[in-house]
């Protein structure tokens, strides 16, 4: 099969794309072919190695321990092992290789990956691969922001900052369906993609600041994590809560070595003083349960990706430096087996 290694951590260009064998199947798990693989900000971070410390969390610190990329898939079964009794050869599914957030190479960037099968569940009817690929990395970490760190209910006003992202976009219409007001943020070239996504009012950064203006949220979903908590408590409502989900820009903040984590321990230990920052959980719910929660959203209607760009497996370090680059506008995709589809 074909498939993107990844030799050592650095630039992206450095990936290659090379004939591997297909993977071995083990008694509870599912071989897919993969047709569509999601590109998205974790993948960069352990490509390029950065920030160093998160190489301690079992990805490897010299190199890769897993050579080939990816997390996020959807695809079809085409065989699967002796305990498995979830799905069956011929069934579309989607779902996110890795057992927990980790920060590794889960290698789905391939022609086929071998998946626990409490790892993946049947494609939401009505999707694309494509589409389909993107929710489970993007969609567990807005539900974890929108459901249950923020608690958004109906009537609630919810700031989404860095909306038009994989998280971003996910969030705002999570909240959407949640019965929430949205109001979105990120560049002008991004507004008319964030009203599609069902926004109720568009905000563009590069000229205006949400922390200046007059408007107080009952809630504040931060992405980038562009402006420290002192600004960011100026738009929030006196029971207002704040969720950071941090983002380093690619790099571009400049913090090589631990990149958000001073941040998100010190946010931590505020928790304990402020009713604003919801305290920190390292529980969260078995993998299954979160993809079911987007299968649901997704069959209602409440939740669909936008794809930008679908790419090669040979255009592996393409995808990931559009990505990188900010211009992308909805999700970015690998196709391994070659040309887009146009859904079930």
């Amino acid at each position: 099969m074909r498939a993107v290694v990844q030799d050592h951590y650095g630039s992206p260009s450095d990936l290659r794309c090379v004939d591997l064998p297909v993977p071995r199947l083990g008694d509870d798990e599912v071989l897919v072919r993969v047709r569509a693989a999601s590109v998205h900000p974790d993948v960069w971070h352990v490509v390029t190695g950065r920030p160093a410390a998160l190489r301690l969390m079992g990805g490897g610190v010299r190199r890769p321990k897993q050579p080939v990329p990816g997390t996020d898939f959807a695809g079809e079964v085409v065989a699967v092992g002796s305990d498995v009794s979830t799905v069956g050869v011929g069934d579309d599914v989607f779902g996110e290789t890795l057992p927990s957030m980790q920060w590794v190479n889960g290698a789905t960037w391939a022609e086929f990956v071998a998946v626990q099968q409490d790892r993946l569940l049947t494609m939401p009817a009505g999707l694309t691969h494509e589409q389909a690929c993107t929710l489970p990395t993007a969609g567990i970490i807005a539900l974890q922001a929108v459901r249950e760190q923020a608690q958004v209910s109906p009537g609630q006003q919810v700031l989404v900052n860095g909306a038009a992202g994989g998280v971003g976009s996910l969030s705002v219409q999570i909240a959407k369906a949640d019965g929430a007001t949205v109001t979105a943020v990120d560049d002008a070239d991004k507004q008319d993609l964030l009203r599609a996504l069902g926004a109720d009012h568009v905000i563009d950064f590069t000229r205006d600041d949400f922390t200046r203006g007059d408007a107080r949220y009952d809630v504040v979903v931060d992405i980038p994590g562009n402006h420290p908590f002192s600004e960011i408590r100026r738009a929030l409502a006196p029971h207002g809560r704040y969720v950071l989900v941090g983002h380093d820009q690619y790099g571009r903040e400049g913090r090589r070595v631990l990149g958000s984590i001073p941040r998100m321990v010190g946010l931590m230990a505020r928790s304990a003083v402020t009713d604003q920052i919801p305290r920190g959980s390292f529980r969260s719910r078995p993998k299954l349960d979160y993809l079911r929660a987007l299968a649901e959203l997704a069959e209602a209607g409440h939740v669909r990706p936008v794809v930008g760009r679908t790419f090669s497996l040979e255009e592996a370090g393409a995808a990931l430096e559009h990505l990188a680059s900010g211009r992308a506008l909805g999700r970015v995709v690998l196709t391994p087996a070659g040309g887009a589809d146009s859904g079930r």
